[in-house]
């Protein structure tokens, strides 16, 4: 066969592998119209696991991908609960129990207005591919309720998430789901959720993960998924030959991951510029140092304030309403929520000069932003691989509660970089293309080849 022929052969098998992956798309937005951040979600994943299905004969007619993304179980349940005033509240909780085939469903539980089907069903689809590649045995789920706890009281959030937690018992449990925490759902909110349970239940057992360690909780869960996301860009960066000392890097967000991020990057020697919250981002031209990041750990944890009071107490810039993609820098980390670095955003770090973006948040970069990276052959990994660190030590602290054993800090901390130095070896043993490592299908295709192989084996359920 002459190069001609072989050039025609491979164009009508990826004209084929479109109309598939079009034929699928158009069955998924039927069964979930408007659910743009999952059909999202499927589309990035159909367009890179859809040729292994095809070339694959043990997947081919199984419907594999089509029971992925059709949820095992979806909860939906009203919170109804009393404010400091008497009066009545009426909130929405839901569980999305996606997958459950390579161990108990887990995902976290996210407090926010926002909070639609759409969004958990995103993030629980995200969630099994996550879980996958960390070899734990987790399936995948994701909840939570539009409650904002922002301007709350202690007691109003405790007697919200003693209601919340009055439904969700019916259905979580440590053998079937282990919820832990995501955005509005900290240590404060853990602990209520794990009383309730308790006091329901009259157990004591890893029903959630995320807790303290006073009552089974392990060391450095706080701080692992920004830590697992900065071990995850530290491995892209040896790719080419480099490592974060003396690297500018860009962060967006300021709550947990972007606080920890901060935190691992400074002890690798690199130099953190930017920081941001919804009111906007502060540009630091000379760094975040420790002390300057124990006053914003201390703004957003205890006094729960703006970022501009940063930008006031160490005179820095600050943008309103504005995103800190403009800013040179050598690596990006955006750390804040779904879909906030887009395609605008991803040319201007790439005419910056920008070597690697890594996703501490999920799915902060659109589509088309990802386009761009990809086009420019910057090294991207999304946050199914990089930001696999906080469920990872939640694994470990399900493993801590059922031998009622505790590992020391460094022991989880060893760990936990073990487990993310492996995702990245996976996502480079299927995402090499060409000189160049597409980690997102890497990690697509490591997540599913997990998954389909346990569905496969366990029939049709």
């Amino acid at each position: 066969m002459n190069t001609s022929q072989t050039l025609v052969r491979k164009k009508n098998k990826l004209q084929k592998t479109k109309i598939k992956v079009r034929e699928f798309m158009s069955w998924v937005r039927k069964r979930n119209p408007g659910e743009s951040e999952f059909l999202q979600a499927v589309q990035e994943v159909a367009e890179t696991v859809i040729p292994i299905i095809e070339k694959t004969p043990r997947f081919k007619g199984k419907k594999i991908l089509e029971r992925m993304t059709e949820p095992e179980r979806v909860l939906i349940f009203r919170i109804p609960w009393c404010d400091t005033k008497g009066v009545i509240r009426i909130n929405r909780g839901y569980r999305v129990q996606m997958n459950s085939a390579i161990g108990p469903y887990k995902g976290g539980l996210r407090f926010h207005p926002s909070v639609n089907l759409s969004i958990l069903k995103f993030l629980a689809f995200e969630q099994v591919f996550k879980n996958a590649l960390t070899t734990l045995p987790m399936g995948g789920a994701k909840g939570g309720a539009d409650f904002d706890p922002k301007g709350r009281t202690d007691g109003e959030i405790m007697r919200f998430c003693q209601a919340f937690m009055t439904e969700l018992s019916h259905h979580v449990g440590p053998n079937t789901d282990i919820p832990a925490g995501d955005i509005g759902v900290g240590k404060r909110e853990i602990g209520f959720l794990f009383g309730q349970y308790k006091r329901i239940k009259n157990k004591f057992v890893g029903v959630i993960t995320g807790k303290s360690p006073e009552y089974g909780g392990s060391l450095i869960r706080p701080e692992a998924t920004g830590y697992g996301a900065v071990y995850f860009a530290d491995e892209m960066l040896e790719t080419i030959g480099e490592n974060f000392h003396q690297k500018r890097v860009s962060i967006s967000g300021s709550g947990n991951v972007a606080q920890f991020a901060i935190e691992k990057i400074i002890e690798l020697g690199g130099t953190v510029v930017t920081v941001s919250d919804s009111s906007g981002y502060v540009y630091d031209i000379e760094g975040i140092t420790r002390k300057k990041l124990d006053f914003l750990m201390k703004l957003k944890n205890v006094k729960r304030g703006r970022i501009k009071e940063y930008a006031d107490k160490f005179g820095c810039e600050f943008y309103a309403r504005k995103k800190p993609w403009r800013i040179k820098v050598d690596v990006a980390m955006p750390c804040a929520t779904q879909n906030e670095l887009d395609e605008k955003s991803a040319k201007n770090l790439v005419a910056n000069g920008c070597k690697v973006v890594c996703e501490g948040a999920n799915m902060p970069c659109t589509s088309k932003a990802i386009a761009v990276f990809h086009k420019s052959k910057i090294l991207f990994a999304p946050g199914k691989s990089a930001n696999a660190g906080g469920v990872s030590v939640s694994g470990l602290e399900i493993s801590q509660n059922s031998m009622g054993y505790h590992w020391s800090r460094e022991e989880v901390d060893e760990k936990l970089k073990e487990i993310i130095t492996n995702i990245h070896t996976i996502c480079l043993q299927h995402g090499k293309e060409n000189g160049y490592v597409n980690y997102v299908k890497g990690a697509n295709i490591a997540g599913f080849l997990k998954v389909a192989d346990a569905m496969l084996e366990q029939g049709l359920v």
